[in-house]
């Protein structure tokens, strides 16, 4: 019984070991962001379920209206039903508007705002892991790391930030880019601030001691 118990203790302090030297070790793999320029035309607005859209019709008040992106991705409207308006801007949501009410009215002219930005779930920014908060959130333009950080309530105690990591989808590949949470959050090291992108997913590791 002694025996088996000093190799069952041997494996499990192995064991033990493994864990701590990999969650110890630098991510060398990651690929390195700039810093954030602050600068530069930011991605159009993608309309996705749970926003809201305000529809109007210059001309024809009766035809405005406000109404909810449903699950479906698609809006109702007076005198339009079922038009798909997820995956789509505001701009392109206004002339397909245009397009349907002109079987009813002439040359209507269509404005569209969106309103309670929800964005369709491939463009929402996720922050899993050791974060105060973890959440999706919306896209918006120009947005940081640190503009997410600030909204997710920082980071746990427990949490490794300068181990913590983006994965993005780039040409249709998953790429990982290393973040330096602690510096950016503890150092005040603007230059660990980067620019986040639609869909991006910020992931927080634990720190094992």
């Amino acid at each position: 019984m002694k025996k088996t118990y000093t190799n069952e203790l041997f494996v499990f302090c192995s064991v033990i070991f493994i864990v701590l030297i990999t969650g110890c070790a630098p991510n060398k793999h990651l690929l390195t962001l700039g810093p954030a320029t602050y600068t530069g035309e930011a991605p159009l607005y993608i309309i996705g379920p749970g926003d809201n859209v305000n529809i109007f019709v210059w001309g024809n008040g009766e035809l405005s209206s406000s109404v909810p992106v449903r699950p479906d991705g698609r809006i109702t409207t007076p005198l339009v039903e079922d038009v798909v308006a997820s995956g789509k801007t505001a701009s392109q949501l206004a002339r397909d508007m245009e397009n349907e009410l002109a079987r009813y009215i002439k040359n209507p002219v269509v404005t569209v705002i969106v309103t309670g930005f929800t964005g369709r779930y491939s463009e929402q920014i996720r922050v899993i892991g050791a974060a105060a908060s973890a959440q999706s959130l919306p896209y918006k333009e120009h947005l940081t790391l640190l503009d997410v950080m600030i909204t997710v309530g920082g980071l746990t105690e427990l949490a490794a930030g300068n181990k913590a990591s983006i994965a993005r989808v780039v040409d249709g590949k998953q790429q990982e880019y290393k973040v330096r949470l602690d510096d950016l959050i503890q150092g005040g090291d603007i230059t660990a601030n980067v620019d986040m992108l639609p869909g991006d997913v910020l992931i927080i590791p634990e720190a094992w001691f």
